[in-house]
């Protein structure tokens, strides 16, 4: 079946009529999300899987996950705990390029309409209500920066896509390889040119090629050259202008965002899924891509589309791949997005200090940047909390390798986890962590779930279920402030090395937090006859509520301090014992 008949089809769906707009969010901070790639998480429905790969060593095409599998595997879900699913974006696609499929969705041809690969539009407003009705949100990936692969640069204006090699003519051996999908970056704009030299602005080459879906974009308007800056994809990551201005590597083609009409097209696009599909987030993919005033003027739309439609506390958080603090936090201020996926934090944090067991001091180091590097308001009609309240942390995704690829230590990835669902922000799991998943770059990071029988019983699995359901019994880990009580330059056996402990504390309750980095030695809350000092009254009795079935019980001293031992790679988690939950 061709794409366009898929396109086609009649369902007979009782949804095929847009949703009631519903809302779900009391406080996002209250949230556990699930990153998954639709291709890669179930296969509910064979009748989808044309143009799919099943040779599973073979990433990098699609293998035939849908819609359909998430409804199968809701139960998969709530066991592990999770509250917010974020799906890969919906959009149709260009189906291939240079042998590589689109199963990630970030190649889009057409903004408006459901990748048939994944299901139809009847069947994502299913699966989205079928979420809603096990409490689960669902947050949507969109794309605005670029699209597919949809023209060429006709730079020798002979009509057709040419990859030319040019040899120097000065008596050098210097050869200079054009491709006229992906040619280098200009700032004047790609330029034509051949060897007797340059002939002015490259015209734009639009590709029919049906047969994998590389066709006039969707809607009709996008097939405007002036909807795009044409200058060639980025060669320095390190220029301001080419990572806002350039196309993607591998032929994605930057949009021109500042363009009004561009805009206003894609304002109307993104704010068309919001009520066709009742959802209640937004991750936004390559956001320092595109110039601040973009962002400035989309995300209010966004908002003031969804609090028209009735949908509130609409949640808008953006990646941008980059580990510069000040950088990504610069996106939350003037009403630009909530928040955004933590990537400083991921490399400080999650690699330096938990991977590779740097002292805990660099957690302190990150923190005291927050409130001048992050918004500290909530933006008008967002999701109702300050930007430093709901940063999104997390230690794997797509873009990334894995935590295990770097650091094979099951017990370090336990203690990373241990953190990552205790301390404050929303709590972000990579589909198939909890399944000890151990891929390099992509496409090695981006495995088919299902090969491992959605198993529950997993040591992983239900370490980070009992996370999950500890914030959920105790809301000051996931509403509470945050304050540091003990993090340490020392990593070399002494005996306070590697510890980090915090407290949560909300409504008149506090929890405390102590977790070991060190991968080979007991550490302790104290150093040279310094204890931790603690919020809680002299007498106070804390007791382990985590590692579950722990019995492990510790006074606090007349001076307000408390010593609490913990193994290497161990976590655990203290209140008082009049605060314990079922006891």
């Amino acid at each position: 079946m061709t794409l366009l008949a898929l396109l086609a089809c009649v369902d007979s769906s009782p949804y095929t009529q847009p949703p009631e707009i519903t809302n779900h969010v009391e406080d996002w901070r209250d949230e556990v999300i699930y990153q998954l790639l639709v291709d890669r998480f179930a296969n509910g429905d064979v009748n989808n899987d044309y143009n799919v790969t099943y040779d599973e060593s073979n990433l990098s095409r699609y293998l035939g996950g849908d819609y359909q599998g998430i409804i199968d595997k809701v139960d998969y879900l709530t066991a592990l705990g999770v509250t917010t699913l974020w799906i890969s974006p919906v959009v149709v696609n260009v189906e291939m390029d240079a042998g590589n499929g689109s199963y990630h969705g970030y190649w889009t041809q057409d903004f408006l309409n459901v990748n048939p690969h994944w299901g139809d539009l009847p069947k994502l407003r299913e699966m989205v209500q079928v979420m809603h009705d096990n409490d689960i949100k669902v947050v949507l990936d969109i794309v605005v920066n670029h699209v597919g692969q949809l023209f060429y640069y006709d730079i020798n204006r002979n009509g057709q896509a040419d990859i030319t090699t040019y040899y120097s003519t000065d008596g050098s051996d210097t050869v200079d390889i054009v491709t006229e999908w992906d040619p280098a970056y200009d700032s004047r704009g790609v330029q034509g040119w051949t060897s007797l030299g340059e002939s002015g602005e490259a015209p734009l080459g639009w590709v029919d090629m049906p047969e994998i879906n590389r066709v006039l974009p969707n809607p009709p308007e996008f097939a405007n050259p002036d909807w795009y800056n044409r200058r060639g994809r980025v060669t320095n990551w390190g220029d301001p202008e080419q990572v806002v201005y350039g196309d993607f590597p591998g032929g994605l083609k930057d949009l021109k965002t500042e363009n009004p009409d561009v805009r206003e097209a894609l304002i109307d696009a993104f704010s068309y899924w919001i009520e066709t599909a009742n959802l209640d987030g937004f991750r936004i993919d390559t956001l320092k891509h595109v110039e601040h005033s973009f962002w400035q003027e989309f995300c209010p739309a966004i908002r003031d589309h969804a609090a028209l439609i009735g949908k509130e506390r609409f949640l808008m958080f953006g990646e941008s791949f980059d580990g510069d603090d000040a950088l990504i936090g610069s996106y939350t201020f003037d009403q630009e997005v909530d928040s955004v996926v933590y990537f400083s934090q991921k490399y400080q944090v999650y690699d330096d200090v938990f991977k590779y067991n740097q002292p805990t001091t660099r957690i302190q180091t990150l923190l005291s940047a927050r409130a001048t590097n992050f918004g500290t308001v909530p933006h008008d009609r967002g999701a109702g909390l300050p930007p430093t309240d709901i940063l999104v942390n997390f230690m794997d995704n797509h873009d990334i390798p894995r935590f295990l690829f770097d650091k094979d230590s099951v017990p370090a990835l336990k203690s990373a986890l241990t953190y990552l669902l205790t301390q404050d922000g929303i709590p972000t799991l990579y589909y198939g962590t909890e399944q000890g998943f151990s891929g390099g770059n992509d496409p090695a990071n981006r495995e088919p779930l299902w090969t491992t029988g959605f198993d529950t019983d997993g040591d992983l699995f239900q370490h980070t279920a009992a996370l999950t359901a500890l914030r959920k019994a105790y809301a000051p880990l996931r509403r509470g402030d945050f304050t540091l009580r003990w993090v340490t330059d020392r990593v070399s056996g002494e005996e306070d090395s590697n510890i980090l402990a915090f407290e949560r504390s909300y409504d008149g309750e506090s929890v405390l937090v102590v977790i070991n980095t060190s991968d080979d030695h007991e550490s302790h809350t104290a150093f040279e006859g310094n204890a931790m000092p603690v919020s809680y009254a002299p007498g106070t009795e804390l007791v382990e509520v985590f590692p579950v079935g722990s019995d492990r019980t510790y006074t606090v001293s007349g001076d307000g301090t408390v010593t609490v031992d913990v193994g290497p790679r161990d976590g655990v988690v203290l209140v008082p014992a009049a605060n314990v939950v079922g006891g």
